[in-house]
């Protein structure tokens, strides 16, 4: 037998076990007490006619770091603008909202930047500037692959405020950064953190990789989209684009394209309306394809096969070798293992390495061909990098 300091539970001749009793006294006590707070007390009155607001205690000086983010704000935010999208419907064409989101001004031309995805479905868009006017925009064009768009509105140059410009080569983790955007259509709120990762990938709506991506725990939510990330001087270091969320909401995981991409692509797009890639003019088989043929033990390495060379082309005049048809078979082409230096082991290094490089430079190619290295010179030029 247990001792206990609690009384026996079991049923008396009622029926009703003791715990239940003591459970009922103490509802009734609380009740009790919870009503005689609000009775009329005797020993003291409840209003006082004399009743005036307490006196205000001096806070002091504003913190330096809240000094230096109010004043950051209030520099950056005039370059900010909100960015509506819309479809237009009926015999009138009459605008039906798609969504909102962020973009800064780049340039005194009135040049606005922001996300493709936020004007992809867009057949109109407007633009709502920091002192609230609002001005129709006009598609100047766009990247896709980098998730970047250019707009240009008809605004007097007294209300253009075109942002500052960093560089997203130097970051480092733990660095404080800004985002400024329309959250929810929340205009021109600022919200603050760290790099939290450099080097993220992400893919873009064209379904390629985005390198070098920056990685933030400052809050980004449906309408940041497009909208600038800042560093402590106020300067652009990247364009929030992105959220990680199981669930659907903010998860203390937003990514940014990096501002070198940015600063690489919008002037191309402003000249011709498009972004020039340097590419090698080819056809290449799916990374999948060429695992497969591994697996049958027809390749021995990794690389980008090429299954077509275009004609004329760059890689055409560097004398690479295409897959050909056989009457027996497969001539497998030109396997490329590295450029420059740099192993490939699959499109998406040949992504990674021929960001560094321009339209018509030359570079050095190592292929494997018929299970020899051969080394070659290719001159980039204009064109894809290459189809699937």
């Amino acid at each position: 037998m247990i001792d206990s300091d609690f009384p026996d539970e079991s049923p008396n001749a009622s029926g009703t076990s003791v715990s239940t009793w003591l459970a009922t006294f103490f509802f009734l006590v609380a009740g009790g007490l919870a009503a005689w707070k609000f009775m009329d007390h005797p020993l003291s009155p409840l209003h006082d006619p004399d009743a005036k607001p307490r006196v205000v205690t001096p806070r002091g000086n504003l913190a330096e770091t809240e000094t230096s983010q109010i004043e950051l704000y209030r520099n950056a935010a005039p370059s900010v603008v909100h960015v509506t999208s819309f479809a237009l419907a009926g015999r009138n064409l009459h605008r039906e909202s798609l969504g909102t989101g962020s973009g800064f001004i780049w340039d005194a031309d009135g040049h606005v930047v922001t996300n493709f995805h936020v004007i992809q479905k867009a057949q109109a868009a407007r633009v709502t500037l920091f002192d609230g006017s609002v001005h129709d925009a006009r598609l100047v064009g766009s990247d896709p692959d980098k998730d970047v768009a250019v707009l240009k509105i008809d605004a007097p140059k007294s209300l253009l405020s075109p942002i500052l410009i960093g560089s997203s080569e130097d970051l480092a983790v733990g660095q404080n950064v800004y985002a400024i955007g329309n959250p929810f259509g929340l205009d021109q709120t600022l919200t603050t953190g760290v790099i939290s990762g450099l080097g993220r990938e992400i893919e873009s709506v064209t379904e390629r990789t985005i390198f070098n991506v920056i990685q933030t725990d400052a809050a980004i939510n449906p309408g940041n989209s497009g909208g600038p990330l800042l560093d402590s001087a106020g300067r652009l270091i990247g364009i929030n684009t992105a959220i990680y969320s199981p669930s659907g909401a903010y998860a203390g995981i937003g990514f940014a394209v990096p501002v070198d991409a940015v600063n690489r692509a919008v002037p191309q797009i402003i000249r011709t309306g498009t972004v020039d890639r340097p590419g090698l003019s080819v056809l290449v088989w799916s990374d999948s394809d060429v695992a497969q043929m591994r697996q049958l033990g027809i390749l021995d390495r990794q690389g980008v096969l090429f299954r077509k060379v275009i004609k004329g082309g760059a890689a055409d005049k560097a004398g690479l070798l295409p897959t050909i048809e056989l009457p027996n078979g497969l001539r497998l082409g030109d396997l490329l293992v590295g450029f420059d230096g740099e192993t490939i082991t699959g499109t998406k290094d040949l992504f990674r390495v021929l960001e560094r490089y321009q339209i018509g430079d030359t570079v050095s190619i190592l292929v494997i061909r018929d299970g020899q290295e051969l080394e070659l010179s290719l001159t980039l030029q204009a064109l894809p990098i290459f189809t699937q």
